[in-house]
């Protein structure tokens, strides 16, 4: 059974609207990346409260925080970013979310990866013990123009650190952002390493991100393999429909709604179960 679930922000910068969407919709699960347009890691305590209330009113549970731990560049000071993952931390405790989704660095413009790729693993070893310490899950996402933006650098990340506290998060339309196929360059090498899927896909011509299955991100191909596998765990809706960028992303209620159909579409007509 694949459980559904969503970064609602890109519902609408409200978060009442955002949790009666997905519980319209029949979602149990959330992600959590901001709210009225502030990010969830910046957000007062009685915001957060508040919050709380909401998921409990609508019969939400949080499947992951989206936070945008690693969205710094690699020669950027890196003790205060280290002080914001244990906030994060924090903040997944609050809400019960076993997951936060963290980053590899951005990478200057023209930088060779290589020529950061000790510190990029010693900033993702302290990230990792800092998810040890607080027995949570750090799910590496592969964004574009970051360290970990390919598979080969997915996998150096993680068998470099080598700790079950930090798996990968799959993004098909970053990688098709990148000059990827997902599944048939990336699922082989990183399928063990893999613990949650961002729904999200593009086209390889211009990089537009489109609904599931209607891109070249090679989704039904990465379900299938995923289901014959024994795969059991998050999907996450990230549509981009409207607006994506370094910080996150926008498609309004409608589209959102249109991303859930097309996804759940894909899942109907190959027999998966889902809630």
């Amino acid at each position: 059974m694949w459980t559904l679930s969503g970064f609602i922000d890109e519902i609408s910068p409200d978060f009442t609207e955002q949790c009666a969407v997905a519980a319209g919709l029949g979602l149990r699960y959330v992600e959590l990346r901001s709210a009225w347009e502030i990010n969830i890691l910046d957000l007062e305590p009685d915001r957060l409260t508040a919050m709380q209330r909401t998921l409990a009113d609508h019969d939400l549970e949080v499947s992951s925080i989206g936070s945008p731990i690693g969205k710094i560049f690699i020669d950027e000071d890196f003790p205060p970013h280290l002080e914001r993952m244990r906030h994060a931390a924090e903040v997944a405790h609050l809400f019960g979310a076993p997951y936060i989704r963290i980053f590899s660095f951005f990478l200057r413009p023209g930088a060779d990866p290589a020529a950061h790729r000790e510190e990029v693993i010693a900033r993702m070893r302290a990230l990792a013990r800092v998810a040890e310490n607080a027995d949570l899950v750090l799910l590496h996402e592969n964004e574009k123009e970051i360290y970990g933006d390919v598979p080969r650098r997915c996998l150096d990340i993680v068998r470099s650190v080598d700790s079950p506290h930090l798996r990968l998060a799959w993004d098909p339309a970053n990688f098709v952002q990148v000059g990827i196929k997902p599944y048939t360059d990336g699922y082989a090498p990183l399928r063990r390493h893999v613990e949650y899927i961002q729904i999200k896909d593009a086209l390889a011509a211009d990089g537009t991100v489109v609904p599931a299955g209607q891109g070249d991100g090679e989704v039904a191909q990465t379900m299938r393999a995923l289901h014959h596998d024994g795969f059991d765990g998050f999907f996450s809706l990230e549509p981009h429909l409207v607006f994506g960028g370094a910080l996150g992303g926008f498609s309004g209620a409608e589209h959102f709604r249109r991303a859930h159909a097309a996804f759940a579409g894909l899942l109907t007509e190959a027999g998966m179960s889902y809630r």
